[in-house]
């Protein structure tokens, strides 16, 4: 069942990811235009709509980079659910946040200075420098890059038989 719908700026780049019904109300707004539907429908009292796999909208949109705000979700993906210093991989229910600079001593929450760790890890570190607990960071931490979140989706669509043409994989 695809309840994703890929959007396309007018000029074909992937700009987001919405909902089915989402994706039909621009449609039937004038907003956006179907480029790939799925074999399923819609039904309304009075209407069938094709579910929509991919809309392009039919003006530009420009969108402005924004530095985005740290949460625990970006920092686990962008240290790609691995402990930063073991390196073993995690769910997202095993990792926590770590202050590679801690709290205690001055560091901030911000990008540079959190990553995502095992608790074990965590534990022993505790409020230490990663150097005082002889430990090393394996990944310097980094803000997310502006094209993160087309490789977010990329990676989302590598089996969507719908998405692929419009995300380079043809």
């Amino acid at each position: 069942m695809y309840t994703q719908v890929l959007v396309l700026n007018a000029s074909y780049e992937p700009i987001h990811i919405c909902g089915v019904r989402r994706a039909i109300i621009l449609i039937v707004k004038g907003l956006a235009r179907s480029e790939q539907n799925t074999p399923r429908v819609m039904r309304s009292p009075s209407t069938v709509f094709p579910v929509p796999a991919v809309i392009r909208l039919l003006h530009y949109i420009q969108i402005p980079y924004r530095k985005k705000a740290y949460s625990k979700k970006h920092i686990y993906l962008r240290d790609g659910h691995a402990c930063q210093y073991c390196g073993t991989l995690q769910t997202p229910n095993e990792l926590t946040l770590d202050h590679i600079l801690p709290l205690s001593r001055g560091g901030k929450s911000v990008w540079e200075n959190l990553v995502a760790c095992c608790r074990k890890c965590n534990s022993k570190k505790s409020d230490l420098t990663p150097r005082e607990a002889n430990m090393i960071v394996l990944n310097k931490p980094k803000p997310l890059g502006s094209y993160f979140y087309l490789h977010l989706v990329r990676s989302k669509a590598r089996n969507n038989q719908y998405w692929r043409k419009y995300l380079y994989y043809e």
